[in-house]
């Protein structure tokens, strides 16, 4: 037997009320009487009346919830970063509709409009790489978008991250320090966080110390954990005595994999991660990594999206937040 629904109607006749008395008791309006509140939330209660958020925001215009785009639901990145963005959201009183594009720039396109046609009040987008398609998208709606460790070029786009250029000088930087011979292993070039970011620090670094580029140290389309597995004979082929990980589960593969054939680290070859994902500290020994603010990215994407969707003042559409590099076991 299908259940029936409860009104807002079902409850007003029940206690006795109009029903705009039930709508400020269940919007929390001062402007009751506490033994009427008392009875409301009593009937409400009883008949388990539950108000319908679709119809509350075609009234007020908003349904207060958020969509968030994860491109990989199984990811501790973003995992960690959509936690931040939740517990800010719970603060500000918005849901979250959590939606997982499987990295594919096609589905992605889907779930945004997916997420536009559920009247969502905002968007925040989590990747890597974002498709020209989908910055075409988010230019033409109306609805407020905010990358969550997203890196582009453009200065239009509200964006939380960290500077991923210096990031990835110092930590070579400190790799060449100790007479490395460094790799630097990073996802897809055509990703502006490694085209433009990445890569240029790792070159960075090489000028400081008077080193030349040798393509050969180069490792890109890597961010699974059996990619590491299996890119470790290709760094002992080129000589590497070191490597610069752009993926947490790639540089638990690549050290797994050094392992296994009896070299030694950090004695004999160094690892640094990039995200400080809960993973890098299951593994033995322990990864040294950039400290990557997760969840602080996550909560000030959150609350930069409130300011946008309640006009408030903005200081400044892309936000830096601070880096640390947490050394562990994999580095001298």
């Amino acid at each position: 037997m299908e259940k029936q629904t409860i009104t807002i109607y079902d409850v007003a006749r029940e206690a006795g009320v109009s029903m705009a008395t039930v709508s400020r008791v269940v919007n929390g309006n001062p402007n009751v009487k506490p033994s009427t509140r008392k009875k409301v939330s009593e009937v409400i209660e009883r008949l388990d009346y539950r108000p319908n958020a679709v119809a509350r925001g075609l009234a007020s215009k908003k349904t207060t919830t958020v969509g968030v785009i994860i491109p990989n639901v199984t990811n501790l990145f973003f995992s960690s970063l959509a936690r931040g963005i939740d517990d800010i959201a719970s603060m500000y009183k918005y849901n979250i509709i959590l939606a997982n594009s499987d990295d594919n720039s096609e589905k992605e396109l889907q779930v945004f409009n997916t997420l536009l046609s559920k009247q969502v009040d905002g968007i925040i987008y989590m990747g890597h790489n974002i498709s020209d398609e989908m910055k075409k998208e988010v230019q033409r709606t109306n609805t407020p978008v905010v990358f969550a460790g997203t890196v582009l070029t453009e200065e239009d786009f509200y964006t939380v991250n960290i500077d991923y250029r210096e990031a990835a000088k110092e930590v070579v930087g400190e790799l060449l320090e100790n007479k490395r011979r460094v790799a630097l292993v990073t996802g897809p070039n055509e990703y502006v966080i490694n085209r433009s970011h990445r890569n240029v620090g790792y070159l960075d670094a090489l000028k400081q110390y008077g080193q030349k580029l040798d393509e050969d140290l180069l490792f890109q389309k890597t961010y699974a954990y059996k990619d590491g597995e299996k890119l470790v004979d290709q760094l002992l082929e080129v000589d590497a005595t070191a490597a610069f990980v752009s993926q947490d589960e790639v540089a638990v593969g690549i050290l797994n994999a050094l392992q296994d054939r009896g070299i030694k680290v950090p004695e004999e070859f160094e690892i640094v991660a990039s995200n400080n994902s809960p993973i890098t500290q299951y593994v033995r020994p322990q990864l040294t990594s950039i400290q990557f603010p997760l969840y602080d990215v996550g909560a000030v994407s959150m609350r930069l999206l409130t300011k946008i969707m309640n006009s408030e003042d903005i200081d400044e559409k892309q936000i830096i937040l601070p880096y640390k590099m947490i050394k562990r076991g994999t580095t001298r």
